[in-house]
């Protein structure tokens, strides 16, 4: 049968959506309860709905009972302190899970490449209804930051770089692409994110705001980009000597046993 899904995000994965005039909201970020849960670098999350209300960003199928990310549940005490970020999650109509609003330190280039991963934001998701993307708002004014997107978490090959502006609104199919953000600056960047349950609701969102994949590549020096490369590999690298050098440690330990 298969999933529902856009079809503005069929072809590249992505949409970017026009611009929202973040000047008028005020700077709701800064009011709401945040707390430690690590993603893709140095971050601290805020939620706006979870699982059940609580202030907590656990993945809703780590839950009882488990279930997928759909039907979150709004937690009053930061609605009411955050009333504009939840009415913008709120808009397109369509059914929301977690909603939370990230923190995040900055984040060089290659480290923002070693950090590129996927959302699992389908698990236990029946066949035949809506697939779940995530749509990210980003609140503050970060001109020299950009989102990176591949299809393939190593090649640079197709790699779309997307300026992140105050007001700069993305929908993205983060469980098919690989993703993570370059934050260029000395303040953190807070970007509200939703998950979406992909629908005649969000397509119609995505047409009112004249949603395209047709976008510029934030520009980058090339030296940063061969930097970023390597420093991508050098980490991988690191990464996969440390776990094999543990699993020589643990059949060692079993074989004394």
């Amino acid at each position: 049968m298969g999933y529902i899904k856009s079809a503005a995000l069929e072809e590249k994965g992505f949409v970017v959506l026009d611009s929202y005039n973040q000047d008028l909201d005020p700077k709701e970020w800064l009011d709401i309860e945040y707390n430690d849960w690590k993603s893709s670098g140095d971050t601290r999350f805020a939620p706006l709905a979870s699982a059940f209300g609580d202030i907590e960003c656990n993945g809703f199928w780590n839950h009882k009972p488990p279930r997928t990310d759909k039907d979150g549940v709004w937690i009053d005490s930061q609605v009411a302190k955050a009333p504009n970020l939840t009415r913008r999650a709120q808009e397109p109509g369509a059914n929301v899970g977690r909603c939370r609003v990230i923190e995040l330190q900055p984040t060089p280039y290659g480290d923002c490449l070693y950090n590129l991963h996927q959302d699992d934001n389908n698990r236990l998701n029946p066949d035949g209804t809506g697939w779940v993307v995530r749509g990210f708002f980003n609140l503050t004014d970060d001109k020299d930051s950009f989102f990176v997107l591949r299809e393939n978490r190593t090649d640079p090959a197709g790699e779309v770089r997307i300026s992140l502006p105050a007001g700069a609104q993305l929908i993205i199919d983060t469980q098919r692409l690989w993703h993570a953000a370059t934050h260029v600056g000395s303040e953190p960047r807070y970007n509200l994110i939703t998950s979406w349950t992909s629908g005649p609701e969000l397509d119609a969102y995505i047409e009112k705001y004249h949603g395209t994949d047709q976008v510029e590549n934030h520009p980058v020096p090339q030296d940063v980009l061969e930097a970023g490369y390597a420093e991508q590999a050098r980490k991988d690298a690191a990464r996969a000597a440390y776990y094999a050098a543990k699993g020589q440690q643990v059949k060692q330990a079993m074989s004394e046993a």
